[in-house]
């Protein structure tokens, strides 16, 4: 499973909106500018993330996005499978009777145990956790 450009720009747009959050809306290019992301990728994401109601625009000089939820009700799962669709590494692991071999093949539990064990890890870490694993590493750099 490879994660592509737009889930992982998906998951640093929340990210900045989370790190940045004052109240004040914050607007895309700035997004754009910090993360070095093209404005126009990040128009396309950020509809995606209103559409769901990650986050809600804000019309007008003063506007821009702000985050629907408190960063710690965010898992970096949801984030994924909004842009991304479904984090399975292959599609026996879903189940579904899409293979005729799915009850006596060996690698299918293979297969199981590691969408498991993405799931296990998508779904429990938050953006609050990035957040706080951001603030370390800045808080480590040493000059």
């Amino acid at each position: 499973m490879r994660i592509s450009t737009k889930g992982r720009y998906a998951l640093r747009l929340m990210l900045d909106l989370a790190t940045h959050c004052s109240g004040e809306p914050i607007r895309l290019k700035d997004v754009a500018r910090r993360q070095s992301i093209s404005e126009k990728y990040l128009e396309q994401i950020i509809s995606v993330l209103n559409k769901a109601g990650y986050v809600r625009s804000i019309r007008g000089p003063q506007g821009g996005y702000v985050l629907q939820k408190a960063p710690k009700e965010y898992t970096v799962g949801m984030i994924l499978r909004l842009t991304e669709g479904s984090l399975t590494p292959v599609e026996c692991a879903e189940g579904g009777g899409m293979c005729d071999m799915e009850e006596s093949c060996a690698t299918r539990i293979l297969w199981k145990k590691l969408d498991d064990a993405i799931n296990s890890v998508v779904d429990h870490v938050t953006l609050e956790d990035l957040l706080d694993w951001q603030a370390e590493q800045i808080h480590d750099y040493v000059i």
